[in-house]
């Protein structure tokens, strides 16, 4: 009989609580500096960390520029906590302007993940939640203050969140080495972050240095032959179309936690805010690089007209990082993961179209269904417990990556074909001219949230709505 996350977590009975967690500031990673939040742990099932936004300077490809910071580093510190754990975060606000955090892609209270909080400069608050059973992945956190998402973010706030699980401890996944890289793209000048041009905010800003973990073309060097890569694209605007030389990568997860089998992929595309999980083989002796190929996403030229090939868009195969193989003993790969609960489209009590469009002139307009954000208005009311079916129809002219907070959903299908397999996401790619039907749960929580276009720039100009649930 195959077991679902949660049989597996009641089995494991208390091996969850003896795992190890870091708790080190700061650690020397083959792949630039690798920082973990410290955590308290003063009872069981109960986690206590502190989390401080702050200016502070940083070395960034041999150069020092003042960014924007979380507890000092860049990217932020990773959080590292376990499935039903309580955590606290005490957050403290040291910048020169309100922000907040997002804790991106957790299934937790609207209430404690809130878009419309505001955090002054010098206050304090306090983010409690329980993390669910069944939820171990791949998650972040960032600014979500609206109109200044994009400078925040781009200034440098970000970090990995990773929640554990019994599966990560299955015989299968511990024989993997296991890297978190954060992709972020920066552009640098006057000794700190380049500001937003007009252009900047029609297409969304891209950095001129792609960097994993905050360096710039790093070496990796495994000592095992099998890899576990928790891959995280915290960029404003670039998107990464992965390939590693010589290899397949083994897709064992997206957004929202584990699939069911590993699907072997030539390449992967990660849309801005989006997350996988892969697995893998190394193929005997040699350095393999992880390119970022070309991908057209779509962009646009002052006073609306469209261009296919520009800015935006890479033209050409960037190295992002090197894997040096020593060419040790390939274990196999696992055949199965758990089982994905599938939300039937016969399931849908409720069918909702969500238009994209842009109004490009001077990149001032992005809309939803005709209207830009108003946190007043409540655009969607769902009801508790319904499994609805959206629609989401991209009339513009360039790629959207649609996010929901708080509730995952699962892609159905794009324009008309079928998903090939069942996954969680919070994040999908909505391309220029198409549909994309996704199952949306609303379960467990009632409150507002908010659904918008990650490209942050776009989602600061207004493509973005209020769910009330």
């Amino acid at each position: 009989m195959e077991l679902t996350r949660r049989d597996v977590l009641k089995l494991a009975g208390g091996a969850i609580v003896a795992s190890y967690v870091p708790a080190v500031a700061i650690e020397r990673s083959p792949v630039g500096y690798l920082s973990y939040l410290p955590i308290r742990r003063l009872q069981p099932g109960r986690a206590e960390a502190e989390l401080i936004a702050m200016p502070a300077l940083a070395s960034v490809a041999g150069t020092t520029a003042n960014l924007w910071t979380y507890n000092g580093t860049f990217p932020g510190p990773v959080l590292v906590v376990r499935e039903g754990e309580r955590v606290r975060v005490r957050f403290r606000n040291r910048l020169s302007e309100p922000t907040n955090v997002h804790w991106h892609g957790l299934h937790i209270p609207p209430s404690v993940d809130d878009p419309f909080l505001m955090v002054a400069p010098g206050e304090t608050v306090d983010y409690e939640f329980v993390i669910p059973n069944g939820s171990a992945g791949t998650y972040w956190y960032h600014p979500h203050v609206h109109g200044r998402v994009a400078q925040q973010l781009f200034a440098g706030l970000a970090g990995a969140v990773v929640v554990k699980g019994p599966m990560d401890y299955s015989r299968e996944l511990r024989r993997a080495e296991e890297y978190t890289l954060v992709f972020k793209d920066i552009t640098l000048a006057a000794g700190g972050v380049a500001a937003h041009t007009p252009f900047d905010w029609m297409n969304g800003k891209e950095g001129e240095l792609l960097l994993v973990n905050g360096a710039l073309q790093p070496t990796l060097s495994p000592r095992r032959s099998l890899l576990r890569l928790r891959l995280l694209n915290a960029s404003n605007a670039r998107y990464y179309r992965l390939s590693l030389e010589g290899h397949d990568l083994h897709l064992i997860a997206t957004d929202g936690g584990l699939l069911a089998a590993p699907v072997a992929v030539p390449e992967l595309l990660l849309a801005p805010g989006e997350r996988s999980e892969v697995l893998v083989q190394l193929q005997g002796v040699g350095e393999f690089r992880l390119l970022n190929l070309p991908y057209d996403r779509g962009t646009a030229m002052m006073g609306g007209m469209h261009r296919n090939a520009g800015r935006g868009t890479l033209a050409t195969t960037q190295t992002l990082l090197t894997i040096s193989s020593s060419g040790v003993a390939r274990p196999t790969l696992p055949r199965r993961l758990c089982v994905v609960e599938a939300l039937a489209p016969g399931a849908a009590s409720v069918r909702r179209r969500l238009v994209l469009s842009e109004g490009m002139m001077m990149g001032t307009g992005f809309f939803i269904n005709g209207k830009t954000f108003d946190p007043s208005r409540t655009d969607i009311a769902g009801r508790l417990g319904d499994v609805e079916l959206w629609e989401i129809e991209n009339r513009g002219r360039m790629d959207h990556p649609f996010h929901l907070h708080t509730y995952p959903f699962q892609v159905l299908s794009r324009n008309g074909v079928p998903e090939p397999f069942v996954a969680w996401k919070d994040v999908v790619n909505v391309r220029a001219g198409e549909i994309v039907r996704l199952a949306v749960a609303l379960r467990d929580f009632v409150g507002r949230t908010v659904f918008h276009c990650h490209i942050v720039e776009h989602e600061d100009r207004g493509m973005m709505g209020v769910l009330a649930v």
